[in-house]
Protein backbone atom coordinates (compact mmCIF):
# COMPACT_ATOMS: atom_id res chain seq x y z
CA UNK A 1 0.00 0.00 0.00
CA UNK A 2 1.28 3.77 -0.82
CA UNK A 3 0.30 6.59 0.31
CA UNK A 4 1.68 10.23 -0.55
CA UNK A 5 1.27 13.01 2.13
CA UNK A 6 1.86 15.85 0.99
CA UNK A 7 2.45 19.42 3.78
CA UNK A 8 1.31 21.94 3.52
CA UNK A 9 3.19 24.59 6.30
CA UNK A 10 0.99 26.65 7.96
CA UNK A 11 3.37 29.65 10.06
CA UNK A 12 0.02 31.18 11.33
CA UNK A 13 -3.37 31.43 11.84
CA UNK A 14 -5.91 34.29 11.69
CA UNK A 15 -9.39 34.80 11.98
CA UNK A 16 -11.22 36.60 8.49
CA UNK A 17 -14.16 37.45 6.36
CA UNK A 18 -13.23 34.06 3.89
CA UNK A 19 -11.92 30.66 5.25
CA UNK A 20 -8.39 30.27 3.09
CA UNK A 21 -5.05 29.76 2.94
CA UNK A 22 -2.83 31.73 1.78
CA UNK A 23 0.98 32.58 2.00
CA UNK A 24 1.33 29.53 4.68
CA UNK A 25 -1.61 31.65 6.48
CA UNK A 26 -4.66 30.02 7.25
CA UNK A 27 -6.97 32.10 7.86
CA UNK A 28 -10.41 31.27 9.53
CA UNK A 29 -13.94 32.29 8.88
CA UNK A 30 -15.59 32.19 12.71
CA UNK A 31 -19.29 32.57 11.08
CA UNK A 32 -18.51 29.30 8.78
CA UNK A 33 -16.84 27.32 11.84
CA UNK A 34 -19.54 28.13 14.26
CA UNK A 35 -22.30 26.37 11.56
CA UNK A 36 -20.14 23.64 11.29
CA UNK A 37 -19.82 23.28 15.21
CA UNK A 38 -23.54 23.75 16.33
CA UNK A 39 -24.49 21.31 13.90
CA UNK A 40 -24.79 19.05 16.95
CA UNK A 41 -28.00 20.01 19.07
CA UNK A 42 -26.07 19.50 22.28
CA UNK A 43 -23.75 21.88 21.82
CA UNK A 44 -25.41 25.49 23.27
CA UNK A 45 -22.41 27.58 22.18
CA UNK A 46 -18.99 27.58 21.03
CA UNK A 47 -16.24 30.83 21.10
CA UNK A 48 -13.09 30.50 18.76
CA UNK A 49 -9.37 31.72 20.12
CA UNK A 50 -6.22 31.39 18.66
CA UNK A 51 -2.90 30.24 20.42
CA UNK A 52 0.39 30.97 18.53
CA UNK A 53 3.99 29.30 19.74
CA UNK A 54 5.48 31.38 22.82
CA UNK A 55 2.48 33.68 23.83
CA UNK A 56 1.46 33.49 27.63
CA UNK A 57 -1.78 31.49 27.00
CA UNK A 58 -2.87 28.75 28.75
CA UNK A 59 -5.34 25.84 27.16
CA UNK A 60 -7.38 24.10 29.90
CA UNK A 61 -9.19 21.65 29.65
CA UNK A 62 -8.11 20.11 26.81
CA UNK A 63 -10.19 17.52 25.32
CA UNK A 64 -8.70 16.63 21.94
CA UNK A 65 -5.65 17.81 19.53
CA UNK A 66 -6.48 17.35 15.68
CA UNK A 67 -4.44 17.96 12.57
CA UNK A 68 -6.44 18.92 9.35
CA UNK A 69 -5.93 16.48 6.89
CA UNK A 70 -7.83 15.86 3.01
CA UNK A 71 -7.90 12.80 0.80
CA UNK A 72 -7.55 14.25 -2.16
CA UNK A 73 -6.98 10.93 -4.26
CA UNK A 74 -7.81 6.96 -3.26
CA UNK A 75 -10.07 5.24 -1.37
CA UNK A 76 -12.44 6.63 1.32
CA UNK A 77 -11.71 10.25 3.40
CA UNK A 78 -10.12 11.34 6.31
CA UNK A 79 -11.37 10.06 9.89
CA UNK A 80 -13.41 6.95 8.31
CA UNK A 81 -16.09 5.41 9.69
CA UNK A 82 -16.73 8.58 11.89
CA UNK A 83 -16.85 11.83 9.39
CA UNK A 84 -16.49 9.65 6.07
CA UNK A 85 -18.44 6.64 4.70
CA UNK A 86 -16.59 3.05 5.94
CA UNK A 87 -13.85 2.35 3.41
CA UNK A 88 -10.35 1.46 3.52
CA UNK A 89 -7.83 4.37 3.47
CA UNK A 90 -4.05 4.76 3.32
CA UNK A 91 -3.81 4.73 -0.02
CA UNK A 92 -3.73 7.02 -2.76
CA UNK A 93 -2.57 11.02 -1.63
CA UNK A 94 -3.45 12.82 1.50
CA UNK A 95 -2.94 16.35 2.10
CA UNK A 96 -2.01 17.69 5.75
CA UNK A 97 -1.99 21.08 7.12
CA UNK A 98 1.39 21.10 9.00
CA UNK A 99 2.04 23.22 11.98
CA UNK A 100 -1.62 24.17 13.49
CA UNK A 101 -3.86 21.89 15.33
CA UNK A 102 -7.80 21.82 16.05
CA UNK A 103 -7.97 21.84 19.92
CA UNK A 104 -11.30 21.52 21.76
CA UNK A 105 -11.84 22.68 25.49
CA UNK A 106 -14.52 23.72 27.36
CA UNK A 107 -16.41 22.83 30.23
CA UNK A 108 -14.58 19.53 31.80
CA UNK A 109 -16.27 16.10 30.79
CA UNK A 110 -14.12 13.97 32.92
CA UNK A 111 -11.59 14.66 35.97
CA UNK A 112 -8.60 13.67 33.66
CA UNK A 113 -8.36 16.09 31.05
CA UNK A 114 -5.47 18.58 31.03
CA UNK A 115 -2.98 21.79 29.96
CA UNK A 116 -1.63 23.20 27.33
CA UNK A 117 1.00 26.21 27.99
CA UNK A 118 2.22 27.66 25.52
CA UNK A 119 5.20 28.71 26.61
CA UNK A 120 7.31 28.16 30.36
CA UNK A 121 8.48 25.05 31.92
CA UNK A 122 4.83 23.59 30.82
CA UNK A 123 5.25 24.12 27.15
CA UNK A 124 9.09 22.26 27.34
CA UNK A 125 6.66 19.37 28.01
CA UNK A 126 3.82 19.06 25.50
CA UNK A 127 4.43 19.27 21.63
CA UNK A 128 1.38 20.96 21.39
CA UNK A 129 3.25 24.18 22.33
CA UNK A 130 4.35 24.69 19.14
CA UNK A 131 1.79 24.43 16.72
CA UNK A 132 -0.78 27.30 15.72
CA UNK A 133 -3.52 26.41 17.58
CA UNK A 134 -6.92 26.81 16.39
CA UNK A 135 -8.99 26.58 20.10
CA UNK A 136 -12.79 25.45 19.90
CA UNK A 137 -14.16 26.09 23.36
CA UNK A 138 -17.82 24.24 23.87
CA UNK A 139 -20.65 25.00 26.35
CA UNK A 140 -22.95 22.18 26.65
CA UNK A 141 -26.68 22.14 26.58
CA UNK A 142 -28.36 22.37 30.15
CA UNK A 143 -28.44 18.88 31.97
CA UNK A 144 -26.21 16.90 29.52
CA UNK A 145 -24.48 13.57 29.99
CA UNK A 146 -20.69 13.10 30.07
CA UNK A 147 -20.66 11.07 27.77
CA UNK A 148 -23.57 12.74 25.12
CA UNK A 149 -21.19 16.13 25.85
CA UNK A 150 -17.74 13.90 24.94
CA UNK A 151 -19.24 12.85 22.06
CA UNK A 152 -20.85 16.45 21.13
CA UNK A 153 -17.40 17.83 21.39
CA UNK A 154 -14.99 14.95 19.73
CA UNK A 155 -17.27 15.13 16.76
CA UNK A 156 -17.71 18.96 16.48
CA UNK A 157 -13.52 18.93 16.57
CA UNK A 158 -13.59 16.19 13.86
CA UNK A 159 -15.67 18.64 11.77
CA UNK A 160 -14.04 21.39 12.29
CA UNK A 161 -10.48 19.75 11.30
CA UNK A 162 -12.14 18.19 7.70
CA UNK A 163 -13.78 21.70 7.37
CA UNK A 164 -10.46 23.38 7.27
CA UNK A 165 -8.49 19.94 5.30
CA UNK A 166 -10.34 20.94 2.72
CA UNK A 167 -9.19 24.58 2.23
CA UNK A 168 -5.97 22.58 1.33
CA UNK A 169 -7.61 19.91 -0.91
CA UNK A 170 -6.60 22.40 -4.94
CA UNK A 171 -3.42 23.29 -3.45
CA UNK A 172 0.79 22.70 -3.95
CA UNK A 173 1.87 21.14 -1.21
CA UNK A 174 5.35 22.38 0.23
CA UNK A 175 6.84 18.98 0.68
CA UNK A 176 5.66 15.48 -0.45
CA UNK A 177 6.75 12.27 1.59
CA UNK A 178 5.72 8.89 0.37
CA UNK A 179 5.13 5.57 2.72
CA UNK A 180 4.91 2.55 0.89
CA UNK A 181 4.54 -1.37 2.56
CA UNK A 182 4.31 -4.71 1.22
CA UNK A 183 2.33 -8.02 1.09
CA UNK A 184 4.12 -10.82 3.04
CA UNK A 185 6.03 -12.35 -0.06
CA UNK A 186 6.48 -9.53 -1.99
CA UNK A 187 7.96 -7.53 1.21
CA UNK A 188 10.04 -10.71 1.73
CA UNK A 189 10.98 -10.54 -1.61
CA UNK A 190 11.67 -6.78 -2.44
CA UNK A 191 13.57 -6.94 1.23
CA UNK A 192 15.48 -9.92 1.41
CA UNK A 193 17.37 -10.72 4.50
CA UNK A 194 15.99 -7.48 6.73
CA UNK A 195 14.47 -8.20 10.17
CA UNK A 196 10.78 -8.38 9.79
CA UNK A 197 9.15 -5.86 12.60
CA UNK A 198 6.04 -4.80 13.14
CA UNK A 199 4.07 -1.96 16.04
CA UNK A 200 1.70 -3.46 18.33
CA UNK A 201 -0.38 0.00 19.78
CA UNK A 202 -2.40 -0.95 22.62
CA UNK A 203 -5.54 1.52 22.33
CA UNK A 204 -6.92 2.63 25.36
CA UNK A 205 -10.50 1.20 25.66
CA UNK A 206 -11.65 0.34 29.10
CA UNK A 207 -15.09 1.47 29.12
CA UNK A 208 -17.40 4.88 29.22
CA UNK A 209 -15.01 7.88 28.85
CA UNK A 210 -12.31 5.39 28.11
CA UNK A 211 -12.55 4.92 24.36
CA UNK A 212 -10.90 4.92 21.28
CA UNK A 213 -12.39 4.00 17.55
CA UNK A 214 -10.78 2.25 15.05
CA UNK A 215 -13.18 3.06 11.68
CA UNK A 216 -15.56 4.19 14.23
CA UNK A 217 -15.74 1.12 15.94
CA UNK A 218 -15.17 1.21 19.94
CA UNK A 219 -11.53 -0.83 19.98
CA UNK A 220 -12.88 -2.55 23.32
CA UNK A 221 -15.66 -4.36 21.01
CA UNK A 222 -12.44 -5.67 18.73
CA UNK A 223 -10.12 -8.47 18.93
CA UNK A 224 -6.42 -8.02 18.09
CA UNK A 225 -6.64 -7.19 14.38
CA UNK A 226 -3.72 -6.08 11.66
CA UNK A 227 -3.66 -3.06 9.70
CA UNK A 228 -1.43 -1.43 6.94
CA UNK A 229 0.50 1.44 8.74
CA UNK A 230 -0.87 4.62 6.70
CA UNK A 231 -4.20 4.00 7.28
CA UNK A 232 -3.46 5.93 10.67
CA UNK A 233 -2.17 8.98 8.41
CA UNK A 234 -6.21 9.32 7.31
CA UNK A 235 -7.45 9.09 10.43
CA UNK A 236 -8.40 5.28 10.79
CA UNK A 237 -7.60 5.83 14.46
CA UNK A 238 -9.22 8.61 16.28
CA UNK A 239 -9.16 9.37 20.32
CA UNK A 240 -12.64 9.53 22.47
CA UNK A 241 -11.42 9.05 25.77
CA UNK A 242 -10.61 10.64 29.23
CA UNK A 243 -7.47 9.23 30.63
CA UNK A 244 -4.83 11.18 32.19
CA UNK A 245 -3.55 13.90 30.46
CA UNK A 246 0.05 12.48 29.68
CA UNK A 247 -1.12 9.34 29.04
CA UNK A 248 -4.04 10.27 26.42
CA UNK A 249 -2.89 10.17 22.56
CA UNK A 250 -5.06 12.97 21.34
CA UNK A 251 -5.99 12.17 17.18
CA UNK A 252 -3.17 14.10 16.45
CA UNK A 253 -0.32 11.68 17.91
CA UNK A 254 -2.40 8.89 16.25
CA UNK A 255 -2.24 10.80 12.76
CA UNK A 256 1.30 11.63 12.92
CA UNK A 257 2.33 8.38 15.33
CA UNK A 258 6.38 8.69 15.68
CA UNK A 259 6.59 5.36 16.35
CA UNK A 260 5.14 4.95 12.87
CA UNK A 261 7.42 7.97 11.33
CA UNK A 262 10.02 6.20 13.32
CA UNK A 263 9.56 2.46 11.48
CA UNK A 264 9.44 4.16 7.88
CA UNK A 265 12.78 6.00 8.12
CA UNK A 266 14.17 2.20 8.82
CA UNK A 267 12.12 0.70 6.11
CA UNK A 268 14.02 -0.64 3.84
CA UNK A 269 17.38 0.09 5.11
CA UNK A 270 17.80 -1.64 8.19
CA UNK A 271 14.29 -3.72 8.46
CA UNK A 272 11.04 -4.69 6.94
CA UNK A 273 8.16 -2.65 8.60
CA UNK A 274 5.36 -5.54 7.91
CA UNK A 275 2.30 -4.07 9.65
CA UNK A 276 1.24 -2.51 12.63
CA UNK A 277 -0.71 -4.90 15.12
CA UNK A 278 -3.91 -3.03 16.81
CA UNK A 279 -4.83 -4.56 20.70
CA UNK A 280 -7.22 -3.08 23.03
CA UNK A 281 -7.08 -3.08 26.74
CA UNK A 282 -9.40 -4.57 29.06
CA UNK A 283 -10.97 -4.32 32.32
CA UNK A 284 -11.17 -7.99 32.87
CA UNK A 285 -8.49 -10.70 33.28
CA UNK A 286 -10.13 -13.00 30.46
CA UNK A 287 -10.32 -10.21 28.15
CA UNK A 288 -7.02 -9.51 29.08
CA UNK A 289 -5.76 -12.91 28.16
CA UNK A 290 -7.98 -13.49 25.23
CA UNK A 291 -6.61 -9.97 23.27
CA UNK A 292 -2.57 -10.68 24.39
CA UNK A 293 -3.16 -14.39 23.32
CA UNK A 294 -4.36 -12.78 19.85
CA UNK A 295 -1.77 -10.55 19.38
CA UNK A 296 0.98 -12.93 20.29
CA UNK A 297 -0.75 -15.27 17.46
CA UNK A 298 -0.19 -12.92 14.95
CA UNK A 299 3.30 -12.51 16.08
CA UNK A 300 3.72 -16.05 14.79
CA UNK A 301 2.11 -15.71 11.82
CA UNK A 302 3.42 -13.45 10.41
CA UNK A 303 6.99 -14.27 11.25
CA UNK A 304 8.29 -11.74 12.59
CA UNK A 305 11.50 -10.84 14.35
CA UNK A 306 10.90 -7.91 16.71
CA UNK A 307 8.00 -5.92 17.65
CA UNK A 308 7.57 -2.17 19.30
CA UNK A 309 4.72 -2.31 21.43
CA UNK A 310 3.39 0.87 22.79
CA UNK A 311 0.87 1.31 25.98
CA UNK A 312 -1.92 3.86 27.02
CA UNK A 313 -2.62 4.59 30.35
CA UNK A 314 -1.18 3.28 33.49
CA UNK A 315 -1.72 0.89 36.62
CA UNK A 316 -4.62 -1.44 35.11
CA UNK A 317 -3.17 -1.44 31.40
CA UNK A 318 0.33 -2.05 32.87
CA UNK A 319 -1.22 -6.21 32.97
CA UNK A 320 -1.89 -6.16 29.24
CA UNK A 321 1.83 -4.49 28.39
CA UNK A 322 3.77 -7.34 30.29
CA UNK A 323 0.78 -10.15 28.44
CA UNK A 324 1.52 -9.09 25.08
CA UNK A 325 5.17 -9.00 26.55
CA UNK A 326 5.79 -12.15 27.68
CA UNK A 327 3.43 -13.87 25.33
CA UNK A 328 5.22 -12.26 21.99
CA UNK A 329 8.98 -13.01 23.22
CA UNK A 330 7.74 -16.73 24.05
CA UNK A 331 7.04 -16.79 20.32
CA UNK A 332 10.34 -15.82 19.73
CA UNK A 333 9.67 -12.15 18.76
CA UNK A 334 12.03 -9.69 20.31
CA UNK A 335 10.15 -7.22 21.90
CA UNK A 336 10.86 -3.16 22.82
CA UNK A 337 8.02 -2.08 25.16
CA UNK A 338 7.24 1.73 25.55
CA UNK A 339 5.16 2.73 28.60
CA UNK A 340 5.76 5.62 30.98
CA UNK A 341 6.13 5.46 34.74
CA UNK A 342 3.90 6.27 37.65
CA UNK A 343 7.15 6.27 40.43
CA UNK A 344 5.34 9.06 42.89
CA UNK A 345 6.71 12.06 43.82
CA UNK A 346 9.95 11.44 45.41
CA UNK A 347 10.72 8.93 42.19
CA UNK A 348 10.72 5.85 44.17
CA UNK A 349 7.97 4.34 44.09
CA UNK A 350 7.35 1.42 42.27
CA UNK A 351 6.96 2.42 38.58
CA UNK A 352 4.74 -0.04 36.70
CA UNK A 353 1.80 -2.00 38.22
CA UNK A 354 3.04 -5.53 36.67
CA UNK A 355 6.71 -6.92 35.60
CA UNK A 356 8.28 -9.64 34.31
CA UNK A 357 11.89 -10.66 33.57
CA UNK A 358 10.87 -10.49 29.73
CA UNK A 359 10.20 -7.13 29.92
CA UNK A 360 14.48 -6.40 29.25
CA UNK A 361 14.25 -3.40 26.86
CA UNK A 362 12.38 -0.70 28.05
CA UNK A 363 11.83 2.83 26.37
CA UNK A 364 10.10 5.47 29.17
CA UNK A 365 8.31 8.20 28.97
CA UNK A 366 9.68 9.94 32.18
CA UNK A 367 7.53 10.21 35.59
CA UNK A 368 4.03 11.16 35.16
CA UNK A 369 4.21 12.05 39.20
CA UNK A 370 6.92 14.40 38.89
CA UNK A 371 5.81 18.24 39.74
CA UNK A 372 6.19 20.94 38.54
CA UNK A 373 5.09 24.53 38.98
CA UNK A 374 3.83 26.27 35.92
CA UNK A 375 3.60 30.38 36.16
CA UNK A 376 0.64 32.44 35.81
CA UNK A 377 -0.38 33.22 31.88
CA UNK A 378 -1.50 36.55 30.79
CA UNK A 379 -4.58 34.65 28.74
CA UNK A 380 -6.57 31.15 29.97
CA UNK A 381 -8.53 29.88 26.65
CA UNK A 382 -10.88 27.44 28.59
CA UNK A 383 -11.35 28.00 32.22
CA UNK A 384 -9.05 27.43 35.40
CA UNK A 385 -11.99 26.39 37.30
CA UNK A 386 -10.99 22.70 37.46
CA UNK A 387 -7.65 22.66 37.89
CA UNK A 388 -7.26 21.47 41.47
CA UNK A 389 -9.17 18.45 40.37
CA UNK A 390 -7.76 17.29 37.30
CA UNK A 391 -5.64 14.17 37.58
CA UNK A 392 -2.07 15.18 38.63
CA UNK A 393 -3.62 18.45 40.81
CA UNK A 394 -4.63 18.59 44.32
CA UNK A 395 -6.82 21.56 46.44
CA UNK A 396 -3.67 23.42 46.50
CA UNK A 397 -2.78 23.45 42.81
CA UNK A 398 -3.87 26.92 41.87
CA UNK A 399 -2.51 28.92 44.05
CA UNK A 400 -3.35 33.03 44.67
CA UNK A 401 -0.56 34.87 42.56
CA UNK A 402 -2.00 32.32 39.61
CA UNK A 403 0.85 30.02 39.60
CA UNK A 404 0.20 25.95 39.07
CA UNK A 405 1.71 23.24 40.95
CA UNK A 406 1.10 20.21 39.23
CA UNK A 407 2.27 16.73 38.52
CA UNK A 408 3.13 16.49 34.93
CA UNK A 409 0.44 13.36 34.15
CA UNK A 410 -1.45 16.95 34.09
CA UNK A 411 0.12 18.40 31.09
CA UNK A 412 -1.60 17.22 27.93
CA UNK A 413 1.33 15.06 25.73
CA UNK A 414 3.48 15.28 28.32
CA UNK A 415 4.79 11.57 28.79
CA UNK A 416 3.78 9.73 25.71
CA UNK A 417 6.16 8.55 23.14
CA UNK A 418 6.27 11.15 21.10
CA UNK A 419 10.09 11.96 19.83
CA UNK A 420 11.67 8.87 21.01
CA UNK A 421 14.51 7.45 18.75
CA UNK A 422 12.92 4.46 19.18
CA UNK A 423 15.34 1.77 17.37
CA UNK A 424 18.05 2.92 19.85
CA UNK A 425 15.94 0.64 22.45
CA UNK A 426 17.43 -2.57 21.06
Amino acid sequence: MRLEVGHIFIKDIQFGAESKIEDGVLYVSEEAVKEVVLEDEHIKSVKFDIARPGESVRITPVKDVIEPRVKVEGRGGIFPGVISKVDTVGEGKTYALKGMAVVTAGKIVGFQEGIIDMTGPGADYTPFSKLNNLVVVCEPIDGIKQHEYEAAVRFAGFRVAVYLGELARELTPDETKVYETYGIKEGMEKLPGLPRVAYVQMLQSQGLLHDTYVYGVDAKKTLSTIINPTEVMDGAIVSGNCVSACDKNPTYVHENNPVVHDLFEEHGKTINFVCQILTNENVYLADKQRSSDWTAKLCRLLDLDAVIVSQEGFGNPDTDLIMNCKKIEAEGVKTVIITDEYAGRDGKSQSLADADPAADAVVTGGNANQVIVLPKMDKVIGTLDYVNTIAGGNEHSLREDGTIEVEIQAITGATNETGFNLLSAR
